[in-house]
């Protein structure tokens, strides 16, 4: 069974239009290239896990029958093929419409937190990462795979810079030049490890895959 708690959510014609985009997910190579760090990250996650963003479920398919699944959700127009994806795979969902800026769940309530193209498209991701730890139980785990900003002076940081304007339109508030790998290192988790990848991901293709623990 799959059930929906209505929050503060994001509308309009641009994210209509991305969520009509990527109702089938990411390019093909993409998904080829990333699918073993998502088994590896998720399918290690055990207990309460919470993942924001979690678009249309791409990553369901990769988490423990066991565990109980929340997911925060911003944009209104991704829960209808979140909702469909979650009864495809029959899991026992709670779907969340809000914003991870402000997480609707009690304090060190979740044993892990998941963010995967995420943390590049919210308004605040100071805020984010401490709602994500403020939510976390003491030893919980963060686990994210995110695309960061390529390195200043080159020529892709240049373009990431250029286009960013449209890019955000159509990208849900995606910030393709953001510096999400200082801002984690910055937000004082306990522990923190994560690597520094190339993935066949056009403009987004410098990413980070890690974890940390509250």
């Amino acid at each position: 069974m799959t059930r929906t708690y209505p929050q503060p959510q994001r509308r309009g014609f641009c994210r209509w239009l991305f969520a009509r985009m990527h109702a089938r997910g990411y390019p093909g190579r993409y998904e080829r290239f990333i699918e073993p760090h998502k088994r590896h990250l998720l399918g290690a996650l055990a207990g309460t896990v919470l993942e924001i963003g979690p678009g249309n479920g791409a990553n369901l398919r990769f988490f423990h029958s066991g565990v109980r699944w929340i997911g925060l959700e911003p944009n209104v127009h991704m829960l209808r093929y979140l909702k469909e994806e979650a009864s495809r795979l029959g899991i026992n969902a709670e779907i969340r419409a809000g914003l991870a800026e402000r997480i609707d769940l009690p304090d060190a309530s979740v044993d892990a937190v998941v963010s995967t193209m995420v943390l590049c498209s919210v308004d605040d991701v100071a805020r984010t990462l401490a709602q994500i730890q403020r939510v976390l139980r003491p030893g919980g785990r963060f686990v994210f795979i995110e695309h960061i900003a390529a390195p200043r002076g080159t020529p892709l940081r240049r373009i990431q810079r250029m286009i960013r304007p449209i890019w955000r339109c159509l990208g849900d508030n995606c910030h393709p030049d953001r510096e999400t790998d200082r801002a984690i290192e910055a937000a004082g988790f306990a522990q923190l490890d994560y690597q520094r990848v190339v993935a066949p991901l056009p403009l987004a293709s410098i990413q980070i895959i890690g974890k940390a623990q509250r």
